[in-house]
């Protein structure tokens, strides 16, 4: 069996630094040379170049992931009581924000081959208090963003995308039309959290939309609350990228398509190893959507998952269960009309779910390692 000698990690944000160094460097030092810290031109700089990259009207840069749908959702002037369809497969943030803001989450099952929100299951969960729609792009790859918006359309709905995992993928439309992850609903909403496939050195995130009454409103919740300086119009809060992270993020942007590549070809490599495995099954690509590859998530038949991250781990190969419990089975999110077996894929999902190394610097050496190890104990 192959051995590899050095550490193999679930990603790798050291060795992906090194291949940049010199420009990230030359633009922290630049920052702090001028020590433009809050709202310096790097910010700007990367709102007009994501803007480009997206091709859409307006990113507005906020402090993380979380913020940024919150704040989507405070200006959609939401209200106490409204109704939010999300999938309960999914990290606990995109509900989170529903809950902190009075709203109530209504969640639903997932497609067991794509881990993306039931479409079929979000139209039995609609109400006349059901105000808005959060798809999650779960792992690298669109939800069915055309089925979706037809709902939200015939319904009234507003549609706010999470695209924390899936930033840089395509959706094509049934027409050939295409438009990036994100800029498709209302609004999209992203985290720069730097295990993402586009990752700053600390937290950030971001909102982005077509609308330009929206944008304007969402740049003013925050700042709290202000267009003008000691002036408030709007409820807000304090959620700012700061120039860093912008500064740093400009020059991965330039990256990321190159990123997804790579992210691609290790994903392809593993699709490979693990071909018609009777106990492991690889992710499935959907026509509609490119894959970005946040996360390469096996779905285990007949293995203990325990034993198996054990051994693992025994070899230097770290895995992770992105998610080992349902948000309608967690304590927070308790509701009496939730149940044991309310979402049989979301609970199976969650019980045999296990996803390996993912990142830009994995070479051949190393994933025969892994698909290797894996293999061994899946006899």
């Amino acid at each position: 069996m192959t051995t590899v000698t050095k550490k193999i990690q679930m990603v790798d944000l050291k060795g992906q630094y090194l291949k940049i160094k010199k420009e990230v460097d030359a633009a922290i030092a630049e920052v702090i040379d001028n020590t433009a810290f809050i709202n310096g031109p790097a910010v700007k700089e990367f709102q007009a170049d994501m803007e480009k990259y997206l091709n859409v009207k307006h990113v507005i840069p906020c402090a993380n992931g979380t913020d940024a749908l919150q704040i989507a959702m405070m200006a959609l002037d939401l209200k106490p009581g409204d109704e939010v369809i999300t999938a309960s497969f999914t990290y606990v943030a995109t509900a989170e924000v529903i809950g902190l803001l009075g709203l109530k989450p209504v969640l639903v099952d997932v497609y067991p081959d794509t881990f993306d929100i039931n479409i079929e299951a979000i139209e039995k969960a609609i109400t006349p208090k059901t105000k808005a729609i959060v798809p999650v792009h779960l792992f690298g790859q669109c939800a069915d963003m055309e089925r979706i918006m037809a709902v939200a359309k015939k319904h009234n709905l507003f549609v706010i995308e999470d695209v924390a995992q899936a930033i840089g993928a395509d959706y094509t439309f049934s027409d050939g039309n295409k438009a990036k992850a994100g800029t498709i609903g209302t609004i999209g909403c992203t985290s720069f959290f730097p295990s993402k496939n586009l990752g700053c050195y600390g937290d950030g995130g971001a909102m982005y939309t077509n609308d330009s009454d929206l944008a304007a409103k969402m740049k003013m919740i925050s700042h709290h609350g202000q267009s003008v300086q000691y002036v408030h119009d709007v409820l807000g809060v304090n959620s700012r990228l700061d120039t860093i992270q912008a500064a740093i993020l400009k020059i991965k942007l330039q990256h990321l398509d190159e990123y997804a590549a790579a992210r691609n070809k290790v994903a392809a490599y593993y699709d490979k190893a693990f071909a018609n495995h009777p106990k492991l099954k690889t992710p499935k690509r959907v026509k509609n959507s490119t894959h970005v590859f946040h996360q390469y998530t096996l779905q285990l038949n007949g293995v203990d998952r325990t034993a198996l991250r054990e051994f693992l781990t025994t070899k230097g190969v770290p895995a992770m269960i992105y998610y080992p419990i349902p948000l309608h089975m967690q304590k927070a999110y308790k509701d009496d009309k939730y149940k044991a077996g309310d979402f049989p894929v979301t609970e199976k999902l969650c019980a045999s779910v296990l996803s390996l190394p993912m990142h830009t610097e994995l070479d051949e050496e190393t994933l025969k390692y892994i698909a290797d190890s894996v293999l061994e104990f899946c006899k």
